[in-house]
């Protein structure tokens, strides 16, 4: 009998606000250290914290998107545990009552779709930072991040499999940055996940689970949760248990090592703070936030298919980041066929960011260049060949298609006696392969071909020109 994985997800969502959850204290990344970290922020006595109304918002925002029921009276817990990062020696976190409670993610697999429930989601001020290099040994405490507002999405252990848990991570990943609640950045910490794995027979209860915690990258935790199952499948076969613990995944080594004995709920003894008072969230609020919900993921991908006929492959390709639909849809808007648009977004253009390095919003081509090149490929102006010529030029030199190609006499030929004149030519010149081609030989039809377009400089009309060259040919 096979084992079965079994993991769940608790992803830290950094919230995009300007200040941190309970002060006024700058967010923003790559400050020196302990330069943006408040009295709130260190725990100086006597300092009370203060909830930013913008991280309530954004919570809602997220339990609305993803279906779930949003907590009218929610209540700040402090969490206590030490650790050299933690100032107060606890963090404020939610507990009993999260200001999220259920919802669910419907994600993609290669087996097909299937959907993730939620356990909750809440809000909680992060730690600061332990910094273990070139201190001689030392190790320095940034708390910079100490107050940063985080999300925390916490998933039923509905995955059973390390593809699965990628393809929610990144499901969710998306979602928050169309939502424009988190930035994304997994590098910076804006997004990190912790996993918890376990393994069982089909059919007897679930296993013990161990929790992997900081993994900041859909590579990371794709290959930490495989190195897991395997150490676990094998401790189980020899006979051994597993012990509930907290892990590390080392990307050097690949592998996870332990970090600490799995606390509960109970070991951190939560209690209300006495700080805060309960957070209220009205109707009339929560009836607001819905009113600028954006167009998600799923719906727009949905559109995609329905409304301009593309794939369902093409249309998750270019949903899967807000920035890349959006310019999309700008050259659709601009007038370009949206099939068109789609393959030479995915396609050339693409190519291109990828060689330069750069994101879709600093693409050298802007949408409404791109539409006007497509129109020219539509009207018979541009063959596909030219207008990867067209293109390359746009975007090394810039300009519009319509400039490029006046100025660089790149207008396709579609005057049918001119091409018949340079055909007849090429036919005259070339006897020997004319016969060699009536003689069975078609291989030979693209020496002809070539011999057109190199006359041509490349343009004349590829339909009309092969029309020609096999009505000529048949003698």
């Amino acid at each position: 009998m096979q084992w079965e994985t079994v993991i769940g997800l608790e992803v830290h969502v950094q919230l995009d606000t300007r200040s941190k959850i309970f002060s006024g204290a700058s967010t923003a990344f790559g400050a020196a250290p302990n330069s943006q970290a408040c009295g709130v922020d260190i725990a100086l006595p006597g300092v009370l914290p203060v909830l930013n109304r913008r991280a309530v918002e954004m919570a809602v925002l997220f339990g609305l998107a993803v279906g779930a029921r949003i907590t009218r009276r929610s209540v700040f817990a402090r969490k206590n545990y030490f650790y050299p990062d933690l100032p107060k020696g606890y963090q404020i976190s939610q507990f009993e009552l999260p200001i999220v409670d259920g919802g669910s993610l419907a994600i993609e697999t290669p087996e097909g779709g299937k959907v993730v429930r939620l356990v909750r989601a809440h809000l909680e001020e992060d730690a600061g930072k332990s910094l273990h290099e070139d201190f001689h040994g030392l190790t320095g405490i940034d708390l910079n991040r100490a107050g940063t507002p985080l999300l925390e999405v916490v998933s039923e252990p509905d995955m059973r499999g390390s593809a699965e848990a990628v393809a929610y991570a990144r499901t969710l990943h998306t979602l928050t940055r169309y939502l424009d609640i988190c930035d994304g950045n997994m590098q910076e910490g804006s997004f990190r996940c912790d996993a918890n794995v376990s393994l069982h027979r089909p059919g007897t209860p679930l296993g013990t689970r161990c929790e992997i915690k900081n993994l900041n990258s859909f590579r990371f935790l794709e290959r930490a949760i495989e190195f897991e199952v395997k150490r676990q499948r094998e401790i189980l076969e020899d006979g051994g248990t597993i012990r509930q613990e907290t892990r590390l995944y080392d990307p050097d080594r690949d592998e996870t090592r332990p970090m600490r004995s799995k606390e509960d709920a109970h070991d951190y003894r939560y209690f209300p703070d006495p700080d805060l008072p309960p957070l209220v969230v009205t109707e009339d609020e929560i009836a607001t936030l819905s009113a600028v919900l954006p167009e998600l993921p799923d719906a727009k991908r949905a559109r995609y298919v329905s409304a301009w006929g593309l794939s369902h492959y093409d249309a998750g390709i270019l949903t899967a980041e807000r920035e890349l639909a959006a310019y999309y849809e700008a050259v659709v808007a601009a007038g370009a066929e949206p099939k068109a648009g789609a393959n030479w977004v995915m396609g050339d253009l693409a190519a291109a960011l990828n060689r330069a390095g750069l994101a879709i919003d600093a693409s050298r081509i802007p949408p409404a260049a791109l539409a006007g090149l497509l129109k020219r490929i539509g009207d018979g102006t541009l063959s596909t060949k030219l207008a990867k010529e067209v293109f390359d030029t746009m975007w090394n030199e810039g300009g519009g298609a319509d400039a490029v190609i006046e100025a660089r006499g790149l207008r396709q030929i579609t005057d049918s006696g001119q091409i018949e004149s340079i055909v007849d030519g090429i036919l005259a010149a070339n006897p020997a392969q004319v016969a060699e081609y009536r003689a069975g030989k078609e291989k030979v039809f693209g020496f002809f071909v070539g011999q057109a377009m190199k006359a041509t400089g490349g343009r004349a009309n590829p339909a009309q020109l092969n029309a020609l060259l096999k009505s000529r040919l048949k003698g």
